[in-house]
């Protein structure tokens, strides 16, 4: 949820490399080192999750983040949070509320189970809040990314 040490308008830098050979990275955040890869039926080594499993956990661990930050803060008895998330292509057509009328989307569903003995109106303030931290409203917006060789 945070997005460096000098405030929301930080960067960071992530270093990813692997050899052109197959399709497992390296992956270097801050102190941190990860794996991704394909699974085996994509052609992968599975010797780490798929690029598309890294951008559902950043947003499951985004939008728990976020939900128990705001509770914390009402002092309201939430006491977990579990998101459950599943990326598809699916035909735009089946989709009434996209933009897209032709071709594939992306749709990712997203399930998020709160525990505590919190009232209905808690429960329904939270799932807004789900729907507004920073992940989804990236993936939600429009995206610029800038590639240049070096």
């Amino acid at each position: 949820m945070t997005t460096g040490t000098q405030g929301p308008t930080a960067t960071r830098d992530v270093f990813v490399y692997g050899s052109a050979a197959g399709f497992a990275q390296q992956i270097e955040v801050r102190d941190h080192r990860l794996k991704g890869d394909e699974p085996f039926a994509d052609g992968g080594t599975d010797t780490g999750p798929s690029p598309y499993d890294f951008l559902l956990a950043a947003l499951g661990s985004c939008t728990s983040m976020t939900v128990s930050l705001y509770a914390r803060r009402k002092k309201w008895p939430l006491e977990e949070v579990r998101v459950r998330l599943h990326h598809a292509k699916v035909d735009a057509a089946s989709q009434p509320q996209a933009r897209t009328k032709e071709g594939l989307l992306d749709r990712i569903e997203r399930e998020v189970e709160l525990v505590g003995p919190l009232s209905d109106e808690q429960r329904t303030r939270l799932i807004e809040i789900a729907n507004k931290c920073p992940v989804h409203r990236t993936l939600t917006s429009e995206i610029v990314i800038q590639t240049r060789l070096v």
